[in-house]
C-alpha cells in the first residue's frame, strides 16, 4: 500500500488485477481481495467466504458476484451478501478508481480487523 488521497490509500493499478479476477492485499490481520469485473468495475471484500472461510480471491467472478471455490457459494461483490438460499456475509470495503489507481478506504478495514 502506498500514497494516501483524501483518506483513501492507493493499493495498486487497475492493470494489476486481471479482468474477472482478483488480487489480495494485507492490512494488519485482514486479507482483502480486490476484484475486477469484465467491465472494469472494482470491488473489495475480505478474502473469506461466510460459509467455511474459503478464499474468495480464488473464485470465479461473474455477473457482479464471486463463486467460492470450496463449496460454490455465490457472494455479491457489491455488499458481500450470500446469494440464493445461502445466508451470511463477507465484509465489504469501500474501493474506487482514480484514473488507473485503485484506492481503498482503510477505516472499514481496521474495523473488520477488530471483530
Amino acid at each position: 500500500m502506498s500514497a494516501v488521497f483524501d483518506g483513501w490509500v492507493k493499493v495498486g493499478k487497475l492493470g494489476d488485477v486481471p479482468r474477472r479476477g482478483a488480487r489480495c492485499i494485507k492490512s494488519g490481520d485482514v486479507t482483502i481481495a480486490i476484484f475486477r469485473t469484465a467491465d472494469d468495475r472494482v470491488f473489495a471484500l475480505e478474502d473469506r467466504c461466510p460459509h467455511k472461510n474459503g478464499p474468495l480471491s480464488q473464485g470465479i467472478v461473474h455477473d457482479g458476484c464471486v463463486t467460492c471455490p470450496l463449496h460454490n457459494w455465490v457472494i455479491s461483490l457489491e455488499n458481500g451478501e450470500a446469494q440464493g438460499a445461502d445466508s451470511g456475509r463477507s465484509a465489504s470495503f469501500k474501493v474506487k478508481l482514480k484514473g488507473d489507481d485503485i484506492l481503498l478506504d482503510l477505516k472499514d478495514v481496521h474495523r473488520a480487523g477488530r471483530r
